[in-house]
């Protein structure tokens, strides 16, 4: 029982940071029906400008203090996020209004690869770490249910915590204040959002900050468990399967699917793993998603579109 739960906690708190990137898919699609491939090109840069950043910015200064350099570098790369944002929208999105969908995947694409040359060549492509202090050995936890306790990951904990806060945070946002109420009007119909006198390009960079944001965060938490390396973009995009699983349109279908995602690779990969030679965890996302496509293409939460004619 003990064993069992460590992997479900162990799932839950991957399936947590997959929840996280894959908001920043579902808030871009909501806003402006555009399915941003170019999140996990985001998720690297915002990884690459953080590290490279928090090592530059001691010696730009002259102070040996790893708290202020983290500190400046995430207020750094966050502004670097948000220049991104706004010049994407404003080169690329402002011209692409009413095109067809294949037409606006093409230039999410483009910006991906875009963006990764761009990292490459500001921030170097060399394997980089990111030290946010977040203690790495394992613990000891619920002795006095289990005996000798379940063991986690600190660092697991932590960066689930972290994800968890930053989810509840954006569901507030996205329910509660003017601006996301906003948002959800763009999302349901940009003709009406405009008809009532909601700016869309406006609103389109916010959505683009905000996902530069969210990109900003879980590169720093993969970063820091991973390393920053140009892997990091495959990482961000096994975060399509949950979107998928999920709804492209449901911010709780985000926190959910993550959550199944994550829970279900580490079980598969535990129980069922030994009887097909391993490397389960690798697949059985792609495998979930490819089943709920033939049968719920909608997602768990997604809206089903009825086409009348």
């Amino acid at each position: 029982m003990a064993f069992f739960l460590e992997t479900l906690f162990g799932g839950l708190m991957v399936g947590m940071l997959y929840s996280l990137v894959a908001l920043g898919f579902v808030l871009i699609f909501k806003a402006s029906g555009v399915f941003n491939f170019a999140q996990g090109a985001m998720v690297l840069f915002a990884a690459l400008a953080m590290a490279r950043l928090s090592e530059w910015i001691p010696q730009w200064i002259g102070i040996d203090n790893k708290w202020v350099a983290n500190v400046a570098a995430f207020a750094v790369a966050g502004f670097l996020m948000f220049i991104m944002a706004w010049l994407i929208e404003r080169l690329v999105l402002r011209h692409l209004v009413n095109q067809e969908a294949a037409t606006l995947l093409m230039a999410t694409l483009g910006i991906t690869y875009f963006i990764d040359g761009l990292g490459q060549t500001i921030f170097g492509s060399n394997i980089y770490k990111i030290d946010i202090g977040m203690p790495k050995d394992p613990v000891f936890v619920l002795d006095s249910v289990f005996q000798g306790g379940l063991l986690l990951n600190q660092e697991d904990i932590i960066a689930a915590a972290i994800a968890a806060a930053m989810v509840i945070v954006l569901s507030l946002f996205f329910q509660k204040t003017a601006t996301g109420r906003a948002l959800r009007a763009v999302a349901d119909d940009h003709q009406a959002a405009q008809s009532i006198g909601i700016p869309l390009n406006r609103i389109w960079v916010i959505v683009w900050c905000v996902a530069g944001l969210v990109a900003l965060v879980a590169g720093m938490i993969w970063g820091s468990k991973l390393g920053v390396q140009f892997s990091l973009t495959t990482v961000a995009l096994r975060a399509l399967p949950v979107v998928i699983l999920g709804g492209l349109t449901s911010v709780p279908g985000a926190i959910i699917g993550g959550l199944i995602i994550g829970v279900g690779e580490k079980l598969s990969e535990v129980y069922l793993g030994p009887f097909v030679g391993g490397g389960i965890e690798i697949w059985f996302a792609y495998v979930l998603a490819l089943v709920f496509l033939l049968f719920r293409p909608q997602g768990l939460f997604g809206e089903k579109i009825i086409d009348r004619v």
